[in-house]
């Protein structure tokens, strides 16, 4: 029987409709907003139309628009990197353009990167997680143009986990890293285009700003409602489900356990290899997580941490993605692995990083219940809700 995302029922209201990405409305309707201006265009594989036509290409070969510059994030504009690798800039064979590193020496454009472009396009398909790098790539450039005088145009594209569900403790500002620049909780629920909305006004930016919202986007939707085919965000994020699971299951990085790279479902097979699989499915199901289901797996990474060792766990099964508390999942995963070894469960010291929570890794660490780590954030969360990100929502 299949266990995978085409088991949810389909909502009439989101199904059978066409979202039209923000590079086909700036295409169509906001040419203007770039005529007479040189371009600097900041993307990777997933900046495509909806015929997967690179932006690239778009940009580049179209009469009305000034492309002058490239800028690539983590995994650069190919998406030919690993993660954590820094990028090297350089000349892009197909267009001739030079491809400058937003993920190596520098974080930001610096001046030199900037002093002929006039406005900047962003357009990468971001995952709703707040660990996921691009949009704090999104967050430097921003800072940039307000330094040197720059427009920002973001071409919006769906937060393909949904934009009604929001997760996980305030990052507190001393948790901040690179993957982590911005105060978010884990699961933000914004779009690209809010994210830059909300930033350019709560961190008193004052950037030049346009958004090309998209058409038809409705903020209960998740990726597979949209009609867009799924291009995978990189390396590590092949398909939707790991898209989908990636804001639960990256809360086992930095500890012992396994996120499934290595594997070819990164982010849906989890474990250790201490871990008693079989034990670990009846535990999981007997929670009764909403919209997901539990298999015992043992698996053995091709690369990586855990490269070469059987590891014993769980693929995680979406049956409705709508229904997942994904902050939820990811701390019982924790609580039920560590559970089986606490001897052999070690928490690293970067995971304050991950949960974004000085308090947080501290409780796990002494077995506190999930429900009383989540009550513990509860109260914050759901004020900056009520008084921060709801004054930026551009979608119904």
């Amino acid at each position: 029987m299949e266990t995978g995302i085409t088991m949810r029922e389909r909502d009439p209201r989101k199904h059978n409709q066409h979202v039209i990405p923000g590079i086909d409305v700036f295409l169509n309707e906001h040419l203007d907003w770039v005529k007479d201006k040189n371009v600097g265009l900041i993307t990777n594989p997933t900046g495509v139309d909806r015929r997967l036509n690179s932006d690239i290409d778009l940009l580049h070969q179209h009469p009305d628009v000034h492309l002058i510059a490239l800028y690539g994030p983590e995994h650069g504009i190919r998406g030919n990197q690993e993660g954590g690798e820094h990028v090297d800039t350089y000349m892009d064979q197909r267009t001739g353009l030079p491809v400058y590193s937003l993920y190596g020496s520098s974080w930001k454009p610096t001046k030199k990167m900037t002093e002929d472009v006039d406005v900047l396009l962003f357009d990468i398909q971001d995952i709703g997680s707040n660990v996921y790098t691009y949009i704090y790539t999104l967050g430097f450039v921003m800072e940039s143009a307000a330094e040197f005088d720059k427009e920002i145009i973001v071409l919006d594209r769906p937060n393909p986990i949904g934009g009604t569900k929001v997760e996980g403790p305030l990052r507190s500002p001393d948790a901040v890293s690179f993957m982590g620049r911005f105060l978010l909780p884990v699961r933000h629920g914004l779009t690209v285009g809010e994210l830059a909305t909300m930033w350019n006004h709560e961190y008193n930016l004052d950037v030049n700003l346009k958004v090309a919202e998209m058409r038809g986007w409705k903020r209960a939707m998740h990726f597979e409602d949209t009609g867009l085919p799924w291009v995978m965000t990189s390396p590590n994020i092949p398909t939707q489900a790991s898209a989908y699971l990636y804001a639960g299951t990256e809360l086992l990085a930095d500890t012992t356990l396994s996120t499934g790279i290595g594997t070819t479902k990164p982010f849906e097979l989890v474990g250790a290899p201490w871990v008693n699989g079989e034990e670990l499915e009846k535990e999981m199901n007997n929670r009764e997580l909403s919209g997901v289901l539990f298999r015992s797996v043992y698996f053995t990474p091709m690369h990586g941490e855990d490269e070469g060792k059987l590891i014993g766990g769980v693929q995680v099964h979406i049956v409705d993605p709508s229904k997942i508390d994904l902050v939820a999942l990811g701390l019982h995963l924790v609580d039920a692995m560590r559970n089986q070894s606490p001897d052999d469960f070690v928490m690293e010291s970067g995971y304050v990083n991950i949960i974004g929570n000085r308090e947080v890794p501290e409780m796990i660490m002494n077995q506190e219940s999930v429900d009383k780590i989540i009550a513990s954030w509860t109260a914050e969360l759901n004020q900056w809700i009520s008084e921060v990100r709801n004054q930026y929502l551009l979608y119904s």
